[in-house]
């Protein structure tokens, strides 16, 4: 076994099981179950999408406080237009070219569908189709850096993109 593969069983039996702690209030009951459904989501996980880049677990923890300001700064945002009477919006939809590989790219438009004001709808051939409430707020400029903090993760170097 290599090391990637070894360090892609224990991250993600720690987030299952940590997951499974938290939704069963770490009920001793509870503790046998999990640690047999977290092998279960451990086994199946790795099966469905196979660790094939080294992740950096400290760099989630890193990126996780800044998700959570910026959806925050992004929902007061929204609120905000939802609430004035002029209601600034300019929806429309962009396509955005990514170089991350196919599960983190996945990961990137989940990212980007739980910010306030954007809404991935799907991925082609590299690229991701993103809804946006405004297009001149600025957020097409934040994607990019949300890809690379994500590839930073899975220690991947940012590439040119198509």
């Amino acid at each position: 076994m290599d090391a990637i593969f070894l360090k892609a069983v224990m991250h993600r039996a720690a987030l299952f099981t940590g997951g499974w702690l938290v939704l069963t209030g770490a009920q001793p009951a509870a503790i046998a179950p999990g640690l047999a459904v977290s092998a279960a989501a451990t086994w199946l996980s790795l099966w469905l999408l196979p660790a094939r880049h080294p992740f950096a677990f400290w760099r989630l923890l890193r990126h996780v406080p800044r998700f959570f300001v910026g959806s925050v700064k992004g929902g007061v945002d929204v609120a905000l237009r939802a609430f004035s009477p002029r209601m600034h919006l300019q929806p429309g939809w962009i396509d955005v070219p990514s170089a991350l590989p196919d599960g983190a790219r996945a990961a990137l438009g989940g990212e980007l569908s739980l910010m306030p004001g954007t809404l991935c709808a799907g991925s082609a051939r590299g690229r991701l189709i993103v809804h946006l409430l405004d297009t001149t707020a600025g957020f097409d400029h934040a994607i990019p850096r949300e890809e690379a903090e994500i590839a930073a993760m899975i220690g991947q170097r940012p590439k040119d993109k198509a």
